[in-house]
């Protein structure tokens, strides 16, 4: 009996997950739209702000490449907490808490990655 009780427990337990801000993902979805939009709004003055050495459009491919990074997520919350995370970043840049060298930190993972393995490093001919 007890056994039983404590399986149904669980099972309530596990379907019944408190949303962070989301109750389903067509909201967590509108919630990215508006983040989005935000960013794309903002590339251009923190363009100007940081002096970067790169264009608007540049600024806002690499916002829309990553926003595409993170496409594939369907959980309501993880999706949240994503949004929440990008609107921290988005404060930071907009009240210039960042640096110049923090905002050109995303366009260097855009770069190749270097080889590990010795054969590659060889082929392009890094030192070991």
């Amino acid at each position: 009996m007890a056994a039983s009780g404590l399986s149904r427990a669980a099972a309530a337990a596990s379907t019944a997950v408190k949303p962070i801000f989301s109750r389903d993902m067509n909201e967590a979805k509108r919630r990215v739209r508006e983040l989005y939009r935000a960013w794309y709004r903002e590339v251009p003055n923190a363009v100007n702000l940081f002096q970067l050495d790169i264009s608007v459009k540049q600024g806002r491919d690499k916002v829309r490449e990553m926003f595409l990074k993170n496409a594939h997520i369907t959980d309501p919350r993880v999706v949240d907490l994503l949004v929440i995370k990008g609107k921290m970043e988005l404060e930071e840049t907009i009240q210039v808490w960042k640096q110049r060298t923090h905002i050109m930190r995303f366009f260097h993972e855009t770069e190749a990655p270097r080889p590990k393995d010795f054969l590659s490093k060889f082929y392009v001919g890094h030192d070991p």
